[in-house]
């Protein structure tokens, strides 16, 4: 158990989430919760062995609030000023030169370039604790040039970094004496969560004109179960709900939170089943793509959100590649022509195999959502011949529910996610994509490992990943994006 969860209050039992969800229901007539008082922000936890990469967790949320990395988000999802006032990218995004800001650590001693040079150096070395390690290894040398300028040298142009070194696992820590330098510092902690206040800004007043923060400007934290923060946020009690996934969409969706207050990010990045056995009647790509073509993608969404963008294709967009996204053969044809062409494959299988029917074994969570992708998923097989089985999300599979944010805008990051596996002479093209030696050469090779992957079905698109929040009317700044990212420092704007 993490530290957040570990001050959680237990005044609402977590064991039934159908009832806290509906304590809301004689809740909803409490007054609207004032301006002139902390940001209360519930950040979903999961519980504890079914973490999932897919989700903004409390831990993310507490280290994006202390901490920045050279850039960071704004509210909606663009590239802001962090630690760097200002930047330069040169030699087709070989060199990004950084001139920092004046800053403090969180015990108030200013931020030199040598210790952001110290801090950079080790989060790229983080290795397996470090979800974008593959894709930081472009990186070749970090170099302090001034006491306030660092240059961070690529071996391979990547014009699109600025976003990675915008994530939680590039904030910059000096060290755990000296903390972060913001948005924000620990004021407190207790049953109630952690308080956060502003962190000082030494570049826009002096020490002696320091004024202490107003307390609406101060963020409570915590880290609570879908079930518990939406029952408080219900009950007025709390300004924000983040985190939220399709896992714990049901239960939202039999709350009595107003719809006003119901935010939706359809976010860049991938949701669907990867394939993760070669086995059986996975063995041929026909036969993969035969479960591709059973999917009823638009029933799948439409029993969560009848607005849910579906997807059939790896890439959302054309990002960084040389062709538009590969679109599978059957994506022209309707559903029932796919189903057809899936059941004839399976019919042939068990005809060569003298098999009754093909078994799959499909790995979901244990959640509501789960349930419900696994309703669809398995009629979706079940129509055409295939006998689903369900697991758990650590057991040994067949095919994985795989739903993750992109962490930036590069077809490379779709395709090596997605490549868990796939066969080798693919994984050899997206390895000469990492390794081009222009941004030429890098478009090319990302389009034609994201034909060879789409003609290699190893992983099966069903929609773009959703994330929710729930948002109270005085957090004014708060704003859908792609990204799903919503830092704390830009939740309020200015009151009116």
């Amino acid at each position: 158990m993490n530290r957040l969860s570990a001050r959680l209050p237990r005044c609402l039992p977590a064991h039934l989430p159908v009832c806290l969800v509906a304590a809301a229901l004689t809740l909803a007539g409490c007054q609207r919760r004032p301006d002139d008082v902390p940001v209360v922000v519930s950040v979903i936890n999961e519980p504890a062995g079914n973490a999932s990469r897919g989700r903004v967790g409390p831990t993310a949320a507490l280290l994006g609030a202390t901490a920045q990395g050279l850039v960071r988000f704004d509210a909606n999802g663009r590239i802001e000023p962090g630690l760097a006032a200002r930047w330069t990218v040169i030699e087709d995004g070989k060199s990004y030169i950084f001139r920092l800001a004046d800053a403090e650590w969180a015990n108030g001693t200013e931020v030199t370039a040598r210790q952001v040079v110290t801090a950079l150096r080790r989060a790229v070395r983080r290795g397996g604790r470090n979800r974008l390690r593959p894709f930081v290894s472009a990186i070749e040398e970090i170099v302090e040039m001034t006491p306030t300028v660092i240059e961070v040298r690529l071996s391979t142009p990547r014009p699109d970094m600025l976003m990675l070194f915008a994530q939680p696992e590039m904030a910059i820590f000096e060290s755990r004496r000296l903390g972060g330098s913001g948005p924000f510092r620990v004021q407190s902690r207790g049953p109630d969560g952690i308080l956060l206040r502003p962190a000082f800004d030494p570049s826009r007043l002096a020490e002696s004109e320091f004024e202490e923060p107003d307390p609406a400007e101060y963020i409570r934290l915590r880290a609570e179960r879908a079930a518990t923060a939406i029952a408080r946020f219900g009950a007025r009690q709390s300004d924000l709900v983040a985190g939220g996934t399709y896992r714990d969409w049901p239960l939202l969706e039999h709350s009595t939170v107003a719809p006003t207050n119901r935010k939706v990010d359809f976010a860049y990045g991938l949701f669907g089943l990867s394939v993760v056995s070669r086995s059986g009647f996975l063995a041929t790509a026909a036969n993969r793509e035969a479960v591709a073509m059973a999917l009823d993608r638009r029933a799948l969404t439409a029993a969560f959100l009848p607005n849910w963008p579906i997807a059939e294709s790896l890439l959302p967009e054309q990002f960084d590649s040389g062709r538009p996204p590969a679109q599978p053969g059957w994506a022209t044809a309707d559903l029932a022509a796919r189903r057809d062409a899936a059941t004839l494959r399976v019919q042939q299988w068990r005809r060569d195999n003298d098999d009754p029917a093909p078994t799959l074994r499909i790995a979901l969570p244990d959640s509501p959502g789960g349930t419900l992708i696994w309703a669809h998923v398995g009629a979706s097989l079940a129509a055409v011949g295939i006998r689903p089985e369900r697991v758990s999300a650590r057991d040994a599979a067949d095919l994985r529910l795989i739903d993750r944010l992109a962490p930036y805008d590069s077809g490379r990051w779709y395709l090596v996610t997605a490549c868990q596996p796939c066969a080798a002479d693919v994984a050899r093209i997206i390895l000469a994509a990492r390794d081009a030696p222009d941004l030429l050469t890098r478009r090319l090779r990302i389009a034609e490992a994201d034909a060879a992957l789409a003609a290699d079905v190893a992983f099966i698109p069903i929609a773009r990943p959703i994330r929710w929040s729930l948002v109270a009317l005085r957090l004014r700044e708060w704003r859908e994006n792609a990204r799903a990212a919503h830092p704390l420092n830009h939740l309020r704007g200015n009151p009116t």
